[in-house]
């Protein structure tokens, strides 16, 4: 509720509605006037959807607490690393008495307001005192004398579920090196934000192994980061992979929710992930990041605006829409990227105002991101052969396949492309099966 004078005036409606009710049922005595009017004040002041998910870190306070009892602990975490009551799990295991020796930051920092591919240093916290060690600058592994007052690791941030995402490739490097050193790693599982049952996208080619992708699984995993964890160690995907490691799973989590069912808050996991609607188009419009057309960093909606200048949205949007691509629809735009030392300070055509299509998905559960972001790769080179250019290189590591941008240059992309994929994909799904949790 707002404020009094609001609840003041919502009661006296619903006073009013049950008198008029009455009118009509005068069986209702006045107790049962009350017990309905109670019902429906509480109902009007509770919160929509109740948290029915209970996320790995409170897991960890009811159940596993006691095993970090005398042991250094350094935290792999940023500003997702939150329990539900808005504490950070910093402060709170301070609080429980834990002795935190070392912080890690990822991509974009302790806080998570650095913008992508930007260096992120060391630092000692402002808000604890405590040295924070970076792993996305000079080492993107933590070296031995960041570990050396560090007798266990505990990992615990908001994936988007997507292969690219680098928080996934942190904890894996983490693991490499808590296996290293003889450390012991914690994983505080967390939920997939786009479901964990759609799966999209060919699983990657090793050969192209980078930070943006590690492992041999899809664009679009839908697997949590605890059960990446698991397939890390079980299927040997890095080595050493001799580190002891622990998934605390969650409770109550579903693998067709989708974070907006979680009960959950949601906080945006980097600068430009603005929304849930932002983490369901990002892992097919990210593909336009190797590409010289924006992907929206700058505006209201990164990832869900796509265009470059002079760009005709109108036609464009018209061509892409005849596709009839299942659960989403273009609509024509106009975007100016502005610089913002909080999500992007140079984007793409900065203060340029660009013509562009909106990403509008209809419907989630039938949007099919990775295939989308192909087809709209394909269109933009079919209507501007010559304003369109691919880095090379920098869209292969993004799909994770070179396929793809040979079939794009010679015009050959259709809407069955991933079909070729399809043994790969099989053995993916075999695999994944021997590590879900939930």
């Amino acid at each position: 509720m707002g404020n009094r004078e609001t609840t003041i005036n919502e009661i006296n409606l619903m006073n009013r509605a049950i008198r008029n009710k009455n009118r009509y049922q005068p069986h209702i005595t006045h107790n049962s006037r009350l017990i309905i009017l109670y019902a429906l004040f509480f109902a009007f002041c509770t919160p929509l959807s109740a948290q029915h998910v209970r996320i790995g870190a409170e897991i960890l306070f009811e159940k596993h607490l006691d095993s970090l009892a005398g042991k250094r602990v350094g935290v792999i975490c940023n500003h997702t690393s939150v329990l539900p009551n808005g504490v950070h799990l910093v402060d709170t295991l301070l609080k429980r008495g834990v002795k935190i020796t070392a912080l890690f930051a990822p991509e974009h920092g302790i806080r998570g307001k650095i913008p992508a591919g930007k260096k992120v240093s060391d630092e000692i916290d402002s808000v604890t005192g405590i040295q924070v060690y970076s792993l996305y600058g000079g080492s993107k592994k933590p070296t031995i004398e960041m570990l050396i007052d560090v007798d266990v690791l505990i990992f615990d941030m908001q994936d988007v579920g997507a292969r690219f995402y680098t928080y996934i490739s942190t904890m894996g490097y983490c693991m490499v090196a808590a296996g290293e050193n003889e450390k012991k790693f914690y994983v505080l599982d967390r939920p997939n934000p786009i479901n964990g049952i759609d799966i999209e996208g060919p699983p990657l080619d090793l050969e192209l192994r980078s930070f943006v992708g590690l492992y041999p699984i899809p664009v679009r995993h839908g697997m949590t980061v605890g059960e990446i964890a698991k397939m890390i160690i079980g299927e040997g995907y890095l080595n050493p992979s001799t580190a002891e490691v622990t998934v605390i799973p969650m409770e109550g989590w579903k693998r067709t929710m989708w974070y907006d069912e979680t009960g959950l808050p949601w906080i945006a996991p980097s600068p430009n992930m603005k929304t849930l609607a932002t983490a369901t188009v990002y892992p097919g419009t990210c593909f336009f990041e190797a590409t010289n057309f924006t992907e929206g960093r700058g505006t209201e909606k990164p990832f869900e605006y796509i265009g470059i200048p002079g760009l005709h949205s109108k036609l464009v949007s018209a061509k892409l829409n005849e596709l009839k691509l299942p659960g989403v629809k273009f609509l024509p735009v106009e975007f100016t990227p502005k610089g913002n030392p909080a999500t992007s300070a140079d984007p793409k055509f900065k203060n340029k105002k660009c013509g562009g299509i909106y990403v509008k998905v209809t419907d989630r559960k039938t949007f099919q991101p990775a295939l989308t972001g192909v087809m709209m790769l394909a269109t933009m080179k079919q209507l501007y052969p010559k304003k369109f250019r691919v880095k090379k290189g920098s869209l292969d590591h993004l799909i994770g396949d070179d396929q793809i941008s040979v079939r794009l240059e010679e015009g050959k992309v259709n809407k069955n492309i991933f079909s070729i994929y399809k043994s790969s994909m099989e053995r993916y799904l075999q695999i994944r099966s021997k590590y879900l949790l939930y």
